[in-house]
């Protein structure tokens, strides 16, 4: 009798172990899915407007990165549309309300950093305060620590470190004018290098969207 129990122990253990594994794959592959659809719908939008301004020159298609919250949430309610509702873990929890807060920020940083001229210009002239700083170098930066704090919530070393390394990193070389400097050192004309300019950051985008986004998702929606 007593040998039976601890066989039903055993086996009741066995289950829920088996229930628990499952219940972090299904997680997993969702976290995985979302990621991979906002470095998708990133990347896309990113070409995009680098396109764009490629062929008009028009700097004014930056205000298209507006739209990219409601890309994502509509690409993943399409994408999830027939299925069943899987349970939200700590995990993908974690990893979507951290994207959400850099969502916020950076669009309220867009908003308000456009605003600025138009609020200081209804002032006096004198005295202004002259920003240095742009929208892309901020951005970039956010979007780099939201990467590192992925790959700690995921337990991934390599996904934190390119967080670190491509915010940082892409903050250093707006701050140090690189785009500048390269486009001299190409010996662009006046018209070229405004419109490699707007390119730059975007393709910059695509490229970190891509490692640190579009890459670990399809690892995660991958896992067995």
């Amino acid at each position: 009798m007593e040998e039976n129990n601890n066989l039903t122990a055993e086996r009741s253990l066995e289950i829920i172990t088996e229930q628990i594994e499952r219940s972090r794959r299904i997680v997993a592959k969702d976290t995985g899915e979302l990621l991979f659809i906002s470095g998708l719908c990133m990347i896309a939008i990113a070409i995009l407007i680098g396109i764009c301004i490629y062929f008009t020159g028009n700097m004014a298609f930056y205000i298209m990165y507006i739209l990219l919250p409601a890309l994502i949430w509509g690409a993943d309610r399409y994408m999830k549309r027939n299925r069943p509702q899987t349970p939200v873990g700590l995990v993908g929890y974690l990893v979507d309300k951290t994207w959400h807060t850099f969502g916020t920020f950076a669009l309220l940083y867009f908003v308000l950093f456009n605003l600025y001229p138009f609020v200081m210009g209804q002032q006096s002239t004198e005295n202004l305060l002259q920003l240095n700083i742009t929208p892309f170098r901020t951005i970039i930066l956010l979007m780099g620590m939201a990467i590192a704090i992925n790959g700690h919530i995921l337990k991934s070393r390599w996904m934190t470190a390119f967080g670190i390394l491509s915010g940082i990193g892409g903050f250093a070389w707006e701050m140090f004018n690189m785009t500048q400097g390269l486009l001299g050192w190409m010996g662009l004309d006046t018209s070229e290098k405004g419109i490699a300019y707007g390119m730059i950051p975007n393709i910059m985008i695509a490229i970190i969207a891509f490692i640190g986004l579009l890459l670990p998702g399809w690892m995660l929606k991958r896992q067995k």
